[in-house]
């Protein structure tokens, strides 16, 4: 397990690679996911990459890379403000999954964000937790992205998780990165029944009726009110963290 800072240094970026996207999307978009992560294993070799929340199924997407590639480089950003059962949780997969870990937080303390800025959460307007996300989501991905050379990164994303999603391929590109989506058809049932099957730990706070979790700020467990898992994020006010969309941050409305 690796905590990264300031002082990392940065590794060599791979040779680029270049991807036909319709033609690989035809070829995977109805393809079994160990056929996606092969493809991405071949195709982009020690650039590729994979991220990781931690979250309540995230145990599928790793357990399906590490099995393909066991020692893939993942990506945990760590905001500063996650539940102590996240932490729990991240270092139980890690040991048991023996992940190639490594951990980036924003060169912004909580502290000093909170100073400057003061509780952008409590605000409950995009612009407000979009910047927050800047500070202690995305800068910490796109630094890791470029240290550890990535040319293709693998996540967990889903169709049935957001409105953006929906429209997604198996695989995209992303501010000059290709990203491979193993999941991405995948309903609630299916990965239930892969981390059943592969007797593979949900969250801890899984129990306690959260369907997703991110910061404890800014998470809580489902309602019958709620039409949208991703309601119990962000206050509702809106889907994404910003780590998964385009540069143009104004997307994450």
């Amino acid at each position: 397990m690796f905590y990264t800072n300031q002082l990392t240094q940065p590794k060599a970026q791979n040779k680029t690679v270049d991807v036909n996207l319709r033609t690989v999307n035809q070829l995977l978009s109805n393809a079994d996911s160990t056929l996606n992560i092969s493809w991405a294993a071949e195709t982009f070799r020690d650039g590729l990459v994979m991220s990781t929340s931690f979250g309540i199924h995230s145990a599928v997407t790793l357990h399906l890379a590490t099995q393909i590639c066991p020692n893939i480089p993942v990506i945990w950003i760590d905001t500063g403000y996650l539940p102590r059962e996240t932490y729990k949780f991240a270092k139980e997969l890690t040991e048991k999954l023996e992940l190639n870990l490594h951990i980036y937080q924003s060169d912004m303390s909580p502290s000093r964000m909170e100073a400057e800025y003061g509780r952008l959460w409590l605000k409950k307007d995009v612009r407000s937790l979009n910047l927050y996300d800047r500070i202690r989501k995305v800068e910490p991905m796109q630094r890791a992205l470029q240290e550890l050379g990535a040319t293709g990164w693998i996540s967990g994303l889903r169709r049935q998780q957001t409105d953006y999603r929906q429209g997604l391929f198996p695989v995209t590109k992303q501010n000059g990165l290709y990203k491979v989506l193993p999941i991405l058809n995948w309903s609630t049932d299916d990965v239930d029944n892969y981390l059943q099957a592969n007797n593979l730990p949900y969250h801890p706070l899984y129990e306690q009726g959260y369907v997703t979790v991110g910061d404890r700020h800014s998470s809580r467990p489902l309602t019958a009110n709620d039409a949208n898992e991703r309601d119990t994020r962000f206050q509702g006010v809106k889907q994404e963290c910003g780590l998964h969309l385009p540069a143009d941050f104004s997307q994450a409305a």
